[in-house]
């Protein structure tokens, strides 16, 4: 009996010893310290939301050739929280149709967040494009988890969709591009030195 109970005890430890040198064996290899750069790219996935996630042309400019059918495609992301139909209940979050023009956090029957309620001013086409980019950093504390739109043009089609939808308020014009900005400035400036130019003459 006792010679049993030696054998399994050496065993045992012999197992124990194993284990112990194949942790120092692996700990050497596979050593945990913290990478230089955290995480990886996914290739082929578009970054959405953020300040700085696009840098082209203004909301007027991209309101001016918005495409109320693909507004539509995009909204159907939002789809899932909102309505947009005259009447239509709130969800998630409110009822959207006719929102284009109103205060905000001003739907009735939908609890907003305080973030959102200290917002004042009305749902522009400026604020909702600057909404719809990043809801986190228009209204620091949100209720609203959506990351945002990174896509200027995207943000357009669905400001235009959900201008149709019963708030129909005239666009904004399109900015002027940089070049014709700057003849536009140096303009009067020539026509005020014409005059001079004459009377010298």
């Amino acid at each position: 009996m006792d010679d049993r109970f030696n054998t399994m005890a050496g065993w045992a430890l012999f197992a124990g010893i194993i284990a112990l040198g194949g942790t120092i064996v692996s700990g050497k290899i596979f050593h945990g310290g913290r990478p230089e750069k955290m995480g990886y790219a996914i290739e082929g996935v578009e970054a959405e939301g953020g300040a700085g996630a696009d840098e082209g042309p203004g909301i007027a400019t991209l309101l001016a050739s918005a495409d109320v059918a693909a507004g539509e495609k995009v909204f159907g992301k939002c789809a899932a929280c909102h309505t947009v139909n005259q009447g239509g209940a709130n969800g998630i979050g409110p009822n959207l149709y006719g929102i284009v023009g109103k205060p905000h956090a001003s739907i009735a029957g939908f609890a907003y967040s305080d973030a959102l309620k200290s917002v004042s001013g009305n749902w522009t086409f400026e604020a909702l494009d600057a909404w719809l980019k990043s809801p986190r950093a228009y209204a620091d504390g949100t209720k609203m988890t959506f990351a945002g739109l990174g896509n200027g043009v995207d943000r357009a089609n669905v400001i235009a969709y959900l201008n149709a939808q019963g708030s129909n308020l005239p666009l904004p014009a399109a900015e002027a591009a940089p070049a014709e900005a700057a003849a536009n400035a140096a303009e009067p400036a020539a026509n005020a030195a014409e005059p001079a130019a004459n009377a010298a003459e």
